[in-house]
């Protein structure tokens, strides 16, 4: 049987690349089949200009108009306030409209993430959305071997308390179980130490009530665990998950500019270099943040995935996919039923 056609509102001005870059991730999307439409919000004229540069499928794409965009670095607050009509408000109206399925941006984060609170209700049982992302790891994870494990909060929610935590726990078991395909994801507390007692009092609280709950819980992991993927879900607030984030970011380009800097160097360089040129290049796609979709919003009645902001076409493509997949994959639903055993 046929799956039915998803539909993901993009927000097709946001992002460092603009509208070139969402087009083209749209373009190549709906070269490849399936039942996925995609729903381009923006400025009409400057998307058909970019989309006419660039090979494409007409069936699989729609065209919504929005006047105004939202800057990368404009105060999330007073843009929303002064832009009614802003890509990413507009999309997210679609969604909630029953218009779309799901929404995509590569836009200014708290403008998306405000927009969400404003467009969106919360799943029942849910008492703080969380800001996800995905990361790379050592270890694969899933039956397609992914190298990647999901991370939350890393944004969304500052300070969290021992509810906040559960919730995300279990929002991210969801979403992981459909994304990578793991029947029982391995979630974890990211605290000071793999002890029990270890961490603020709300990572101890939530720590009693994880290992009572049916999740596939190993504990807390320390810092180091994280790169090594030893879960595949990793649980924290939204401040030191988006320090986390950041540092395993600059680890990557750090890294990168290193070889690329060893490679210009003395011939004796160069010759070892290309010794390592296997292992250097599987480091670049473990650390290549543009191959993995974008970071989930969790929380939220409605599948939001905001891709990052220096996504490029691939990027784009990618993060459309994971939308979808979350759309057919019932994710809203198995967040409420997973709260809901736990009579939260």
């Amino acid at each position: 049987m046929r799956s039915r056609t998803v539909r993901v509102a993009l927000d097709a001005m946001g992002g460092d690349h603009g509208v070139s870059a969402a087009m083209g991730g749209a373009a190549r999307l709906s070269l490849e089949g399936g039942d996925v439409e995609v729903l381009a919000v923006g400025d009409v004229p400057a998307m058909t200009a970019a989309l006419g540069r660039v090979p494409h499928d007409p069936r699989r794409l729609l065209f919504h108009h929005a006047g105004e965009v939202i800057g990368m670095a404009a105060p999330a607050v007073d843009a929303l306030r002064s832009m009614p009509d802003a890509s990413i408000r507009v999309a997210a109206r679609l969604v909630a409209a029953g218009e779309a399925d799901a929404l995509v941006s590569a836009g200014n984060t708290g403008a998306t993430v405000l927009t969400a609170r404003e467009q969106f209700g919360l799943i029942p049982g849910v008492r703080r959305a969380a800001l996800a992302s995905v990361y790379p790891t050592a270890l694969r994870h899933g039956p397609h071997a992914d190298p990647f494990a999901l991370m939350l909060d890393v944004g969304a929610t500052l300070q969290a308390d021992a509810d906040a935590l559960v919730g995300f726990a279990k929002m991210g078991a969801a979403y992981s179980s459909i994304i990578s395909e793991i029947v029982s994801p391995r979630v974890a507390l990211l605290s000071n130490g793999s002890e029990p007692g270890k961490g603020t009092a709300a990572i101890v609280d939530a720590h009693a009530r994880l290992a009572a709950s049916s999740l596939n819980f190993l504990g807390n992991i320390e810092g180091i665990e994280i790169p090594k993927g030893t879960a595949d879900v990793v649980v924290c607030d939204g401040f030191l998950g988006n320090v986390v984030l950041k540092l395993l970011e600059g680890m990557g380009e750090v890294l990168q500019g290193l070889a690329q800097e060893a490679a210009q160097r003395s011939l004796q360089w160069r010759l070892g270099l290309s010794l390592l040129d296997s292992g250097i290049a599987e480091m670049q796609r473990l650390t290549d943040w543009k191959a993995y979709g974008g970071a989930p919003l969790l929380g939220f009645d409605h599948v939001a995935i905001k891709a990052h902001g220096r996504s490029e076409a691939p990027a784009i493509r990618n993060a459309l996919k994971v939308a979808a997949k979350a759309v057919r994959g019932d994710l809203q639903g198995r967040i409420a039923n997973a709260l809901a055993e736990s009579g939260r």
